[in-house]
């Protein structure tokens, strides 16, 4: 390993990281994938700060009336109760204003003491006016120009916190998803030290470049924002904007955040082999590589295998690699644990619904995000079919989680469809749906379903975090060939796929494939050599669980990303563990 003898420091910016169930600031999958890496990054060692915003009112709490109709009420929380005040403050212009940003200070601590402070950038101060108070009320709230302005405040707001509390130096900044990328154009003002935005060079832009790398997340195209440019001018200024557009930021007259991140950062990654391939397709001529997300094995491993491992595999904390060893463990412990994860989760169901579900019958788990291209009801496609299925090959239970977003529509409907699938089926296939879904209740699902679904619509999922939870659970996953999945799936091994390896799904063969091997291969298995699937769940903590953890993750981006070219020699001693 080649020694440099800086002192660096990683600096990693997202609009969303889940710290704790107490803490709303995250909607999903990319707030969860912040808060492993963050607890990953303090177990490692690793010399690291984040930030985020504050989000007062949280995303939602949801609410399901008995049709499905979702409705939404803010997050009550006090962040006073839980977070720590910070003393620095900066301030950044928006429409000619000050607005004035102080931050909340919540620490991670890692297993070995290391801590990861993560700041919580906070406008609701007595000096901003009424409107600049809530640009950290909402996350992912109001309309394009509240987005712009959050953006402004994460990226500018909090480069500027961090400069005025001494963390600059040698800092290498991770932008996590485009949202901070404006934080490019803060060190990019820097960098010009006063000169104008016509003297900007290459040398300039270059400085900047190796200072900075970008995770993408999304191959939806609408999933990466863009700001008309008379918006950008209003909001930002002239001079701003002509900055934007001689760094790259400018695409089809429109700022484009995933653009100016392209242009303004050294490393750009996917999050899966795929979706490097799927986003090197979106935005041709950038160099994208890939680092495969992965889960804090220790927070999402349920207590009962956590115990088991503690036994069989006590390394296990220290290095997720021996999880590997799990190939060891006697079939019949593997099927104990579970059933007592699944105890655990069919009691929080009955107490939740009060609805109680069979502990005997296999018990399918769904739960992401609601929206269209996820598809939760491909698997109600044929009402008659799955009816068949379970009263001919065995008993089938399903359970269901997530949230719409409050605009989205078609997410919405699909959370009605289900309902309305739920009430056809009746008691031939039981279906719960589990409002407010959260990371507590997650946990539990996890470790305590017999079946991982996932079927969104091919190429669209980036990664997939969730399959990879219950993965270190001992619970297999039945999902199409896209995402996380293309490289942890071992037919049959590891779990099943649905559909096939091209790269373009087929949704009429998707659903077929889905029947057949429910009725042909899972269910058989299931009911028929119990001793068998325990193998498929053995194989999927063995071969899953010891990759596909942010442990992993976080060394890739350390060697990979953050010092390609030699880890400097303090952040060796200080991770020793790397």
């Amino acid at each position: 390993m080649t020694l440099t003898p800086a002192r660096s420091t990683v600096a990693y910016f997202s609009m969303e990281i889940c710290l704790e169930q107490a803490i709303p600031t995250y909607s999903g999958g990319l707030g969860v994938l912040a808060g492993d890496t963050l607890r990953s990054a303090a177990d490692l060692g690793v010399p690291l700060v984040a930030v985020t915003l504050l989000h007062r009112k949280g995303y939602f709490e949801q609410h399901l009336d008995p049709s499905g109709q979702q409705t939404e009420q803010p997050v009550h929380w006090s962040p006073e109760q839980v977070l720590e005040p910070v003393d620095a403050q900066s301030t950044i212009l928006i429409e000619g204003r000050e607005v004035h940003v102080r931050a909340w200070k919540y620490t991670v601590k890692g297993v070995r003491g290391h801590e990861v402070p993560v700041y919580l950038l906070d406008t609701m101060l007595p000096e901003n006016s009424e409107w600049d108070r809530t640009l950290t009320d909402t996350l992912y709230g109001g309309d394009e120009h509240y987005r712009l302005c959050q953006e402004i405040v994460l990226g500018m707001g909090g480069a500027a916190l961090l400069l005025s509390m001494g963390i600059d130096g040698e800092t290498i900044y991770h932008l996590n998803e485009g949202h901070s990328a404006l934080l490019t154009l803060q060190l990019l003002e820097r960098q010009l030290d006063g000169r104008q935005h016509f003297e900007l060079d290459d040398a300039d832009l270059e400085s900047v470049r190796q200072r900075c790398i970008f995770t993408t997340h999304t191959p939806v195209p609408a999933g990466h924002d863009k700001f008309p440019l008379d918006m950008v001018r209003h909001v930002l200024g002239d001079e701003r904007v002509a900055l934007l557009e001689g760094c790259g930021g400018v695409h089809e007259g429109m700022l484009n955040m995933t653009y100016l991140a392209l242009h303004l950062t050294r490393f750009v990654n996917g999050v899966a082999m795929r979706h490097r391939d799927v986003s090197r397709g979106m935005f041709p001529g950038y160099p994208i590589n890939s680092i495969t997300n992965g889960v804090h094995a220790v927070t999402w491993t349920g207590p009962e295998f956590a115990t088991l491992f503690d036994r069989r595999i006590p390394e296990w904390r220290r290095d997720n690699l021996y999880l590997r060893y799990a190939v060891g463990i006697p079939l019949q412990e593997i099927r104990e644990a579970h059933a007592a994860s699944k105890r655990v989760l069919l009691d929080e169901i009955a107490r939740r619904t009060g609805q109680q579900l069979d502990p005997n019958v296999m018990t399918i788990g769904f739960a992401r995000r609601a929206t269209p291209y996820k598809r939760a009801d491909l698997i109600f496609s044929d009402l008659d079919r799955l009816t068949q299925i379970a009263r001919t090959v065995g008993k089938i239970q399903i359970v269901y989680g997530g949230k719409a977003h409050p605009h989205d529509g078609g997410g919405k409907d699909l959370i009605r469809r289900i309902h309305s699938a739920r009430e056809r089926l009746g008691d031939a296939v039981k279906v719960v749906y589990v409002e407010n879904y959260e990371m507590a209740v997650a946990g539990q699902m996890v470790a305590g379903v017999d079946l991982w679904l996932n079927n969104p619509m091919k190429p669209l999922e980036a990664s997939g975090t969730s399959g990879m939870k219950a993965a270190l659970n001992g619970v297999p996953s039945f999902s199409v060939l896209d995402g996380w999945w293309v490289e942890g799936h071992v037919e049959g091994v590891t779990g099943w796929s649905i559909g096939g390896p091209d790269a373009e799904g087929d949704p009429s063969r998707d659903a077929v494939d889905l029947y057949i091997k429910l009725e042909r291969v899972i269910l058989p298995l299931f009911y028929g050599l119990p001793f068998a699937y325990a193998e498929v769940m053995r194989a999927a903590i063995a071969l899953n669980g010891s990759f596909f953890n942010t442990q992993r993750m976080v060394r890739q981006y350390v060697h990979n990303a953050y010092f390609p070219s030699g880890v400097p020699a303090d952040v060796v001693e200080a991770t020793a563990v790397l």
